[in-house]
Formats: C-alpha cells, sequence, structure tokens
C-alpha cells in the first residue's frame, strides 16, 4: 500500500495494508498458497538462501506468502514494527513469553488473566524453573513492589478476563522500563481498533486472533505485535522450534476476517454500551461491569486508554445465583451459550455452571467469579433482539 507520506485511517489501513495485487495474475485479494515446501532455483541459490545471504521461502514452517500478508497487516494496526501469526492464542502467549524468560526468571503477572495462560504460567513454566507472582494490577503499585531482581518480564491482559478490570499501561509500561523489566499485554477484549499498547509504552502485544481479528468463529490463530528484532527473536526460537504456525487457510481466513475489524469492532462497542447501560437497570441485575459504564470503577482509565471505544464484552452479576444464571442460559434463543467472544454471534457462559463448576466454590469466588455472573461476547445482531431475548429470560421477580 502506497502511503503518499500520511496516516491512513484504520478503516483503510485493515482494508488495504500488507496486501497489494498478486503479480501473477493482478487479482486483488491474496492468494491462499497451500505448499508446504518451495522450489530453490539452483544449488547455488539454495546454499545462499541457507546461508542467511538471501530471503526466499523454504519451507511454511518457516514461512509462508498468506501468513505473512497477514502478520504485515496485523502490525500496521497494532502501530508494530512486525507481527508473527500463530497457531492459536496460546501459541502467540507462550512464544512471546520463552522469548524472555528461563529458568531461575520471575514474572509479575496481573491476576485477571486467561485461565489458559495462568495455568501456562504456574504448571508448564514453573516446571522449567520459571516463577510467577500474581498481583492485582489495577494499582500499579503492586506490580512495582512484585518486581525482584530476578524479575525479566511484567504480564498484562486489559480489560481482563472475565471481570473487565483495568490496567494502567501508560503507569505499568513505565515503572517497568526503570526497572529494566520487559511487558507484555494481551490486547485480544480490546482489539487493536479500541487499544493500542504498543502506543502506551508497551513493549508486546499478544492476541487470540481467533477473536475479533478472525471474528466469524470459522479460524483459530494467534498473533504477537511488537519490535522487529523481538519478532524475529520469537520466530527463529519458540516458535521455529515448539512447531505452533498458523495454518496458510487460517491465515486466509483471518486477512478476509480483518478488512472488517474495524467495522465490526465498531458495532460490537455500540451494542455492548446499549445492552449494559439496559441491563444496569433490570431488577433482576445486581451489577454490570462494562468499562463503558460511568459506574465502572476505571471508566476515567478506560477513556483514556481505550479512545476506540470499550469493547464488546459484557458482565453482570444475576441476584438469583447459580439457579437464575442456569435459567438464563436455557432460555435465550438469539444468544448462543457458547465460549469464546469477539463472534459475529453472541455467546454467552455462565461460568459457575461451566468453565468454572470444575473448582470449588471457595477458590471460583477468590477468582471474583461469583454465582450469577453472566459472561457476554455482544454480537452484531440488532440490539433491540438481544435485549428481548436477555429480557424474556431474566426473572423480572427479583
Amino acid at each position: 500500500m502506497a502511503d503518499h507520506h500520511r496516516t491512513f485511517g484504520i478503516h483503510t489501513t485493515a482494508i488495504h495494508a500488507g496486501e497489494s495485487p498478486d503479480p501473477a495474475t493482478g487479482a486483488l485479494v491474496p492468494p491462499l498458497h497451500l505448499a508446504t515446501t518451495y522450489h530453490l532455483g539452483t544449488a547455488e541459490n539454495g546454499a545462499a538462501i541457507f546461508a542467511g545471504e538471501k530471503e526466499a521461502y523454504v519451507y511454511t514452517r518457516w514461512g509462508n506468502p498468506t501468513v505473512a500478508a497477514f502478520e504485515r497487516k496485523a502490525a500496521a494496526l497494532e502501530h508494530a514494527e512486525a507481527a508473527l501469526a500463530t497457531a492459536s492464542g496460546m501459541a502467540a502467549i507462550a512464544a512471546a513469553i520463552l522469548t524472555i524468560v528461563k529458568a531461575g526468571d520471575h514474572i509479575v503477572s496481573a491476576g485477571a488473566i486467561y485461565p489458559s495462560a495462568y495455568h501456562l504460567m504456574v504448571t508448564q513454566l514453573g516446571a522449567l524453573g520459571i516463577q510467577t507472582s500474581f498481583v492485582d494490577a489495577t494499582d500499579p503499585a503492586n506490580v512495582e513492589r512484585a518486581i525482584r531482581p530476578a524479575t525479566k518480564l511484567v504480564y498484562l491482559e486489559t480489560p481482563g478476563n472475565p471481570l473487565l478490570t483495568l490496567c494502567d499501561l501508560e503507569a505499568i509500561g513505565a515503572i517497568a522500563r526503570r526497572a529494566g523489566v520487559a511487558t507484555i499485554c494481551d490486547n485480544t477484549f480490546a482489539s487493536p481498533v479500541n487499544q493500542r499498547p504498543l502506543d502506551l509504552g508497551i513493549d508486546t502485544v499478544v492476541h487470540s486472533a481467533t477473536k475479533y481479528f478472525c471474528g466469524h468463529g470459522d479460524a483459530v490463530g494467534g498473533l504477537v505485535a511488537g519490535r522487529a528484532a523481538f519478532i524475529e527473536r520469537c520466530f527463529t526460537e519458540p516458535l521455529r522450534y515448539y512447531g505452533g504456525i498458523m495454518a496458510p487457510f487460517n491465515a486466509y481466513l483471518m486477512l478476509r476476517g480483518t478488512i472488517t475489524l474495524p467495522l465490526r469492532v465498531e458495532r460490537h462497542n455500540a451494542n455492548a454500551l446499549a445492552l449494559a447501560a439496559w441491563l444496569e437497570h433490570h431488577p433482576a441485575v445486581a451489577r454490570v461491569s462494562y468499562p463503558g459504564l460511568p459506574s465502572h470503577p476505571q471508566h476515567a482509565l478506560a477513556k483514556r486508554q481505550m479512545p476506540g471505544g470499550f469493547g464488546g464484552m459484557v458482565c453482570f452479576d444475576l441476584k438469583g445465583g447459580i439457579e437464575a444464571g442456569a435459567r438464563l442460559m436455557n432460555a435465550v434463543k438469539v444468544c448462543s451459550l457458547a465460549v469464546s467472544l469477539g463472534d459475529a454471534r453472541s455467546l454467552i457462559t455462565h461460568p459457575a455452571s461451566t468453565t468454572h463448576s470444575v473448582v470449588t466454590r471457595e477458590a471460583r469466588l477468590a477468582q471474583g467469579v461469583t454465582d450469577g455472573l453472566v459472561r457476554l461476547s455482544v454480537g452484531l445482531e440488532d440490539v433491540e433482539d438481544l435485549i428481548a431475548d436477555l429480557d424474556a429470560g431474566l426473572d423480572r421477580r427479583q
């Protein structure tokens, strides 16, 4: 995409960044390259490629043209020098972390993070001799107090899963830089449409691209975005040898989805804000958590660091507890009872009776997952239909 010495808007970037007409056919849609291996030309040319003297595609685990197009587009959207596409969000998280830490190192992590990321740190990284301290990162002072001489990484997620708590990225980034510690932020819930952590002083961003980048619930993938030198290390060290690469067909679907990312996220934002405001006044609802509501304790921070909008995730507590949650899950028709988020469809879950039913009630409550908590990934449907769907399943007798 020619830049004409100006910065393009986010819609133009989403459509054009990382793409150019196919030189063989002139096709405007990037081709799907399913090849696993590529012709090296001559013996001399092959030797030059393997010696690092020439750049060329050799083997899809080492690089693929369709995947590379998606990486360029994602990097442009995150204001990053480069990006790396992976097989899943967890592959992205693991690759980014393992590029930074080794045995004997220490991580400071926000406590409100994706459960699989938490278990990665506790079980897998712990077994490798990498310790993690989990803190309430809503207060940057807690992060600063937890940093030790062995600390190499501060890991954040904002808004956090599942309660939509926020981390002050600018403040925590400054704390980490003073201590000489790297920072990673999971930006999945916000997307680069609403929030760009790199612009706020964070070193590296990770995504489950399965969510908003894809947007259609039909492809799994992850992203790491940041400085070019760091992305090269992620690729040549953990990703190449652990093998968690993105499949070319998934990259093709991600490219398709990303073109409409800003347009979709604008609709997710608007629907979620309208639903959150409606839920806040419903007699069956005890509490609503949504960064766009003035009642959210970090609303001022959300307005400052999420200039594009407040996201498509809404959490609310039902007064009737587990029974009320189960009734709502069984009553909804437009919202789908399913995990994940960022889909065009609205997805609803009741953690106490599903995802968190395998842990004790005490452990669940300690994580802030109450009996009546409902997590709603607000989709692109007509908001009036979503309101009617939820209203039909909520007990107004509370």
